[in-house]
């Protein structure tokens, strides 16, 4: 090779390996395809894998250490939804390269696996990662098409104000065998199109209620005092769930396989007319 182009082409590796992943499915994703000595940094809120909680944290999910991450050096930066573009915006007029995921669905959670591997060139690796969070998907929904009802299910990943499961939630509780009761709201791109009052959701009458309160422990004693839930079927039958968010609502590998397993044990019980085992009295009970 010409001297002069292989001085030019030295300047950056082929693939970038100083990485900062300000949310934690694409942490996760680059420990699992053997890429996690590339992380350099990592969100606050990382708990996925526990190994990844030693690198430094730079992030939460709206906000920035923006001095910490150029200490880092880093040559690809990951985010994830359009709450973090102007973090991203900021970080690209300090020069450093970003890339901005936003899926919402299944099918775009797997996409962002085989993507996030192949910014670091191991797509390959990536790949399988994405065909084995398939399979999983494939034998739930294999269990499912076994169980003797589709049980009516409402998944509330916030408290005040009413908020309906986010689309990939909603879909996973359709691929374990349950019916969404607000299955229309998954179109929405953000959380205001998926407010709902609770008179509207005991309408609905849900057979059972899965919450997963984004970081706080959800209160069986606040759902049930909610207007119109007396006489909602899932408080009548205590077919209250609870799933910690950190399983469920992170778009990545974590809500496609621990996040869909707990879906699919939750809707399993409800849909045969049983129960799962409360964690302690006053608790809902969970999947875990």
């Amino acid at each position: 090779m010409n001297a002069r182009l292989s001085e030019l082409l030295s300047s950056a590796p082929p693939y970038p390996r100083r990485v900062v992943c300000m949310t934690e499915e694409t942490t996760e994703v680059l420990y699992r395809i053997g890429a996690g000595d590339l992380v350099v940094g990592v969100s606050g809120f990382t708990v996925r894998p526990p190994e990844a909680r030693k690198k430094p944290r730079v992030s939460s999910f709206l906000d920035a250490n923006f001095e910490r991450i150029l200490d880092l050096k880093p040559d690809l930066v990951l985010g994830f939804s359009d709450l973090q573009a102007d973090i991203g915006r900021e970080l690209c007029k300090r020069g450093v390269p970003v890339y901005l995921f936003n899926q919402r669905s299944v099918a775009e959670v797997l996409q962002t696996v085989r993507l996030t591997g192949a910014l670091v060139g191991r797509a390959e690796d990536a790949a399988r990662l994405a065909d084995e969070l398939t399979a999983n998907l494939q034998r739930h929904a294999e269990a499912a098409d076994a169980l003797p009802r589709r049980p009516r299910i409402f998944f509330e990943e916030w408290h005040e104000p009413l908020i309906s499961g986010i689309r990939w939630v909603s879909e996973l509780v359709e691929i374990v065998g349950g019916e969404d009761v607000c299955r229309e709201s998954r179109a929405s791109h953000g959380a205001k199109g998926r407010i709902f009052e609770p008179e509207e959701v005991a309408r609905r009458n849900p057979d059972a209620v899965i919450a997963s309160w984004c970081g706080r422990k959800a209160k069986r004693e606040k759902m049930v005092a909610r207007p119109g839930w007396a006489e909602v079927t899932a408080v009548v039958e205590d077919q209250l769930y609870e799933v910690k968010s950190s399983v469920i609502l992170q778009p990545g590998p974590a809500a496609l396989s621990d996040g869909v397993a707990q879906l699919a044990r939750i809707v399993a019980a409800v849909a045969r007319g049983e129960k799962l085992p409360e964690l302690r009295k006053g608790d809902l009970r969970s999947a875990a």
